[in-house]
């Protein structure tokens, strides 16, 4: 039986913020943001929201019919970005003020993000930690890269560790050759891919 995806909004937050809560809770980066684990209870979740504010304002999020996976996508147009400057110290003023790394990572990540090319961006994909392993990222993944193809759109992301990456790599992705190294932190590998000839079910091409 296949994966169900439903398209998630507004009354979808709680849910989707608990699940990006749980998912991501122990991430390196989401350690290295919030280093003392007690703060990170309690303060993780909304940097969680804010992401989630952003995916739902700037393209869509995509979750598993029955809640166990969720995909944050950007749709981003060609171009600079009029907001690069003032967008992460916002996410900071609205998180957490008093930490720097909330700031530093946006612009970070940020900076490395390819602007020649409209693309969409997944920014983040969490799978509730007793459903790992089962494809459902895969299923998220795979439906819009799907429609990317159909549409001969580019797509864009950053993987955190050599897991993820080879499962992008599978998936068309390929590394940018410019890792983004957060100071005293883990590594993230900018990964970009082409869209690939669109093959109907009836094995023409669209």
């Amino acid at each position: 039986m296949g994966v169900v995806i439903r398209r998630a909004g507004e009354s979808d937050r709680a849910d989707v913020v608990r699940l990006l809560d749980e998912a991501f809770q122990d991430d390196p980066v989401s350690s290295w943001v919030f280093p003392e684990a007690e703060y990170r209870r309690r303060r993780h979740g909304a940097l969680m929201e804010g992401f989630l504010d952003l995916a739902l304002s700037l393209g869509h999020v995509d979750v598993t019919e029955d809640g166990s996976a969720v995909a944050l996508w950007w749709s981003v147009p060609a171009g600079e970005d009029d907001d690069a400057e003032e967008g992460p110290a916002r996410l900071r003023a609205a998180v957490d003020p008093d930490n720097a790394r909330i700031e530093e990572i946006a612009r970070l990540t940020g900076e490395a993000h390819p602007t020649d090319r409209p693309h969409q961006y997944l920014h983040m994909i969490g799978v509730s930690p007793g459903r790992q392993g089962e494809g459902l990222g895969t299923a998220l993944i795979g439906a819009v890269l799907e429609r990317c193809d159909r549409e001969g759109a580019h797509a864009y992301l950053e993987a955190s560790n050599s897991r993820s990456r080879a499962l992008y790599e599978r998936l068309g992705f390929r590394f940018t050759g410019s890792t983004v190294d957060l100071p005293d932190g883990p590594r993230l590998w900018p990964m970009w891919r082409e869209p690939e000839p669109f093959v109907t079910d009836g094995g023409g091409t669209g």
